[in-house]
């Protein structure tokens, strides 16, 4: 059952509080560094193990950097996090609730990599090895001066290479779909649709449209698909080795 003895806007999650404050702090950070010409996202953001900016940090670093130009990546991200994590949370522990968070950020990352290694070599596979060359050599610095390659395929390689993933969104997807496995009858009411629906129904169907729209991989979409989807399978994954750890410990996972 959930513990039900907390109070307070934040003080009953105070995980889910700070990781809201880290990421408004690091969005705010980034704005400001933009100001001064240096380039916080070539430092932080996630990049591919093969780009010459590529660090390990980033796949750690990725999920607390935010679109700047807007704040409505930032804004829904954190919603979800607030909506969802504090219940998660409440029942988890902080301790917990912190682990998960950051396991399926970093196992977004994982596939959002795992998912561009395909999409590379698949690219690659229809190029010249001479433009190939091209691309893992001048690429990032086109890239850094704003230009990329006239060739289409030179340029979707050079993105897929040097380009670069930011958000909490993988974790938060993860968090989402802790929710619907741990409350799957919970309804939720969402904005434009007048009957509630239940979180299990809810999160399946989100993974769906996420799994149609990586596939379909829609050029503009700007969304890292596959890194949403890597994020509730590491969450589910972890979400059994618990329920069967705390089992075999006298405990119950719920």
């Amino acid at each position: 059952m959930m513990n039900q003895h907390h109070s307070g806007f934040f003080s009953s999650t105070p995980v889910v509080a700070n990781l809201i404050v880290i990421n408004a702090i690091c969005w705010v950070a980034s704005i400001a560094f933009e100001r001064i010409d240096v380039d916080f996202f070539r430092m932080f953001a996630l990049h591919y193990p093969a780009s010459k900016d590529f660090n390990l940090i980033q796949t750690v670093s990725y999920m607390f950097l935010h679109d700047t130009r807007s704040v409505a990546h930032l804004f829904f991200n954190m919603f979800g996090v607030y909506m969802f994590g504090r219940v998660l949370e409440r029942t988890w522990g902080s301790k917990r609730i912190l682990i998960y968070y950051m396991a399926t950020g970093i196992g977004a990352a994982a596939v959002n990599i795992l998912v561009a290694y395909v999409r590379i070599r698949w690219t690659e596979g229809m190029m010249a090895s001479a433009d190939v060359e091209l691309v893992y050599q001048q690429g990032l610095d086109a890239l850094n001066r704003g230009m990329n390659f006239k060739d289409q395929a030179m340029a979707s390689l050079n993105l897929l290479i040097n380009g670069t993933t930011v958000g909490a969104s993988g974790a938060v997807f993860g968090v989402l779909l802790a929710f619907g496995v741990l409350f799957p009858n919970v309804p939720l009411y969402l904005m434009f649709i007048p009957v509630p629906i239940k979180a299990k129904y809810f999160v399946a169907g989100y993974g769906l449209i996420e799994l149609f729209f990586g596939f379909a991989d829609l050029a503009g979409d700007n969304v890292a698909h596959f890194a949403h989807l890597g994020g509730m399978i590491f969450g589910y994954l972890l979400i059994v080795y618990w329920k069967k750890k705390d089992a075999g410990n006298g405990k119950y996972f719920y």
